[in-house]
This record gives structure tokens, C-alpha cells and sequence, in this order.
């Protein structure tokens, strides 16, 4: 049986590599810092921890970009303790009004259509977060994580348009094993995931399984397996299995550039 414990990393050894890999991006690129947009979950955070350990705090700059009634006071509060115990400057930003605004003067705008605000409120706080980095002279952090990745759920040119993704060859498992290893508070690591896009949001229930069947998936499906091994091997229904690597094939688009016609 596949089973998480195949998805086992060395902790040192991932850690080490990870933050090589943002310093030297961050040098080649001759730029001062890095901008991390930082929601409370456990992707951002441990992003968060790896900046800092890689630039030192003063190079790194944390946003938080609630919307009110939709974001948990907790998760605010979670951003700003760990801000705090590693000596960043988190910029606190409330994205309702700007919202408001953009509701107020889109004459489709349809209250019912949660996914296409959703997407909207991601790209919003992909503009904040670039403002950010264009004042500072500074890449954005990417939090994506592997799973997620292949799944396509994220927002194109929302959380999907950054400068470096460090995170996105980890899967939910291993990332949340980092969280644990560098010390990221439990009430962050143990988090129920949410894009936080609509009250209540869940991602699990959105994708229809817990992130350890969902990581086993997109791993046995990178190995090339099919939908029915994958299901025999997993014990996830078949059912679900070819589900998800529907959705794989399907958001293919989203992991690459755009489309170009060749006409020359």
C-alpha cells in the first residue's frame, strides 16, 4: 500500500536547500528583499520562516491582507505573532474597502458567482503584494505547494503570479513536517486549509478528500500510474482518483506560459 510515509524528506537536508536556493535566486536577481504576502496558513508561514532564514529579517517584508468577515481573527493574529518572534515588519492592509470599490463600478458583478470573486479578491492581493515589491526593489514569494499546484487550485495571476516558488516540488505532507521542524506554532502547522475566499471556506471539502490522499494522488500520478492502480494502491475510490486526475489534465494551462501561435 502507498502510504504518506513514502512522502518521508530529511528536514536538514530540504531546509538547507531551500534556503540556498532563495538566497542565491534573490542575488541573481540584484534585487533588496523579498515581499511575502502571509495568510496564517501553513504554506505562507513556513515561506515566511524560510525568507527570513535565507535574507535575515530586514530584507524581508510580510503583508497581511484580510477582508472583513471573512478572514478569522485568529488567522491575523497568527501572522503577527510569528512576525513578531522573527523580527519582520508585517504591513497590515484591510482589503474590504478596496473590494467595495470594485463591486460598486463592474456592471457584471453578480454576488452569486463566488468563484469569480474570489479569484478577484486573489488577484487583488497580487496587485497589493507587487506594489509592495515595486517600492522595495523586492521578488514576491510564492507559497504554492505541490499539491495545490497540479490541482490548479489557485488563482492564475492571484497567488499563482509571483517571482520564486520555493515550496511548489513539497506536497501538503512534507511542507506541514518543514512547519513542525523549524518551529511554526501548532495552531498554524495543524490549521484547517482555506483560500479564505467565501465565509467558511474549506480547501479539503473543496477538493473532496483529506490532503493525504490528495499528496498520494498527484504523487502516484506523477509516477505514471493509472487511475485504478492508483485507487488499489491508495484506497481512495477509483472514482475520486480519476476525479482528480481530471483535474490534473484539465489545469495543465495554469502551470504553464501562455499559449503563443507560432507564426514566424
Amino acid at each position: 500500500m502507498l502510504t504518506v510515509d513514502q512522502l518521508k524528506i530529511d528536514p536538514v537536508n530540504t531546509c538547507e536547500k531551500i534556503i540556498e536556493y532563495i538566497s542565491n535566486t534573490i542575488k541573481t536577481a540584484q534585487v533588496k528583499g523579498v515581499v511575502v504576502a502571509v495568510s496564517g496558513g501553513v504554506d505562507s508561514s513556513v515561506a515566511l520562516v524560510f525568507t527570513v532564514k535565507a535574507l535575515g529579517p530586514r530584507n524581508v517584508t510580510a503583508l497581511t491582507l484580510p477582508e472583513r468577515d471573512i478572514t478569522p481573527k485568529t488567522d491575523v493574529d497568527d501572522v503577527m505573532r510569528l512576525c513578531a518572534v522573527l523580527g519582520v515588519t508585517c504591513e497590515h492592509i484591510e482589503i474590504t474597502p478596496i473590494l467595495q470599490a470594485m463591486r460598486d463600478n463592474i456592471p457584471a458583478y453578480d454576488p452569486r458567482d463566488l468563484l469569480a470573486y474570489g479569484n478577484m479578491k486573489a488577484r487583488l492581493r497580487m496587485m497589493l503584494t507587487y506594489y509592495y515589491a515595486n517600492k522595495r526593489s523586492s521578488m514576491v514569494m510564492g507559497t504554492s505547494n505541490k499539491t495545490e499546484l497540479y490541482l490548479g487550485y489557485y488563482t492564475k495571476y492571484g497567488d499563482g503570479g509571483v517571482d520564486i516558488m520555493p515550496l511548489a516540488d513539497l506536497y501538503k505532507h512534507q511542507i506541514r513536517a518543514l512547519g513542525r521542524h523549524l518551529g511554526v506554532p501548532r495552531s498554524i502547522t495543524e490549521k484547517p486549509a482555506s483560500a479564505r475566499l467565501w465565509l467558511g471556506q474549506n480547501t479539503e471539502e473543496d477538493l473532496g478528500l483529506p490532503y493525504d490522499g490528495l499528496d498520494l494522488i498527484v504523487y502516484a500520478y506523477l509516477k505514471g500510474w493509472t487511475p485504478s492502480k492508483i485507487a488499489s494502491e491508495t484506497g481512495v475510490e477509483q472514482s475520486s482518483v480519476e476525479r482528480i486526475v481530471a483535474r490534473i489534465v484539465a489545469n495543465e494551462h495554469k502551470r504553464l506560459p501562455p499559449a503563443i501561435l507560432r507564426l514566424s
